[in-house]
């Protein structure tokens, strides 16, 4: 960050508080049950992650361009997780509300990036969709390794890029107002606002990110999809095109819990309590992490049968393990 502001002039002096408080969660009533919900999520979204990368990685059958997006998004999920819930336990059920200025933006940079490769993920499974339903016979030349990892990288170099920058316009803000962050992690806009100096990029880009890293690629997916059915419409029967519709079940399914809660409580942002609203934002940071895997457990055949074979190598081998033990 010392390079980012020498870029700005040597001369330009920045007044960085020594620490901020979090206290978005504070004084709500009962909030201590939520916290105990919040460590069963943690829970659950790390054991339902860990089986689906390592499914992946164990089953050879699974080495397909589309399980590389599933697999990153099951990365994605299980880091982002670990990046967020356990601060906010250890800040609001342990009472260390205050974070080093330094810390709280290395949070903000770990949350913001997984929570916007979640949206890309889904952006990379839809193509992945778009091409299988239309393309069928050109899939395997359409849709490659090489093309997913490719789509995956850059995916992550522009995430990373983009947060960096909105980090370090933050670097350049005194921030002299307060030193107290109204929100459940650190977060850009919350402390933009704390400055007592010009703070318009930060505005400007507090506006721009929502278009560029979640309601693009929503917009994305929403047309392939429509694509996807207008085609299906023309050259299918209605059971043909249920046929393949019900393949992308479980990835619409990933696509509402992630941006429904989203569109839902930036709609009514102005209608709903504070407190409602950080709680809300909240749960879209930690639900569709989740239930990504449960849903993919579920919807998903190939996972499905590469746990049975799975479970099956593994009765096998402990069988034929006692019957060595016994010998």
């Amino acid at each position: 960050m010392d390079l980012f502001n020498s870029a700005l002039g040597k001369n330009i002096t920045f007044v960085h508080p020594e620490y901020f408080i979090i206290s978005g969660l504070s004084g709500i009533p009962n909030i201590k049950h939520y916290y105990l919900f919040l460590f069963f999520v943690y829970i659950v979204s790390v054991l339902g992650n860990t089986a689906v990368m390592a499914v992946i990685y164990l089953d050879h059958n699974l080495r397909t361009p589309k399980y590389v997006a599933v697999f990153n998004l099951a990365f994605v999920d299980l880091f982002g997780n670990s990046a967020l819930v356990p601060k906010v336990l250890d800040v609001f059920l342990f009472n260390h509300h205050r974070i080093p200025y330094n810390d709280c933006l290395t949070y903000l940079f770990f949350c913001y990036t997984c929570l916007s490769m979640q949206s890309f993920n889904l952006v990379a499974l839809s193509y992945d969709r778009l091409v299988a339903i239309i393309f069928p016979l050109h899939y395997q030349v359409k849709v490659t390794h090489r093309l997913m990892l490719s789509m995956i990288a850059s995916f992550w170099v522009f995430v990373i890029i983009a947060v960096l920058i909105a980090v370090g316009l933050i670097t350049r803000l005194s921030i002299c107002e307060s030193v107290v962050v109204n929100s459940y992690f650190c977060d850009h806009g919350q402390i933009y606002r704390l400055s007592c100096n010009d703070h318009f990029p930060n505005y400007v880009l507090s506006c721009l990110y929502p278009l560029l890293l979640f309601w693009l690629p929503l917009v994305f997916i929403l047309v392939s999809y429509l694509y996807i059915g207008c085609t299906l419409a023309k050259v299918a029967t209605f059971q043909q095109g249920l046929k393949a519709f019900k393949t992308c079940i479980g990835h619409l399914s990933l696509v509402a819990i992630y941006f429904i809660p989203l569109l839902i409580t930036f709609t009514l942002m102005e209608k709903i309590h504070p407190n409602a609203r950080i709680i809300n934002l909240s749960l879209t940071s930690v639900f569709p992490p989740m239930l990504n895997p449960i849903i993919y457990v579920l919807q998903t055949q190939e996972i499905k049968e590469s746990l049975k074979r799975l479970l099956k190598i593994r009765g096998k081998s402990k069988i034929t393990m006692k019957k060595m033990t016994t010998m």
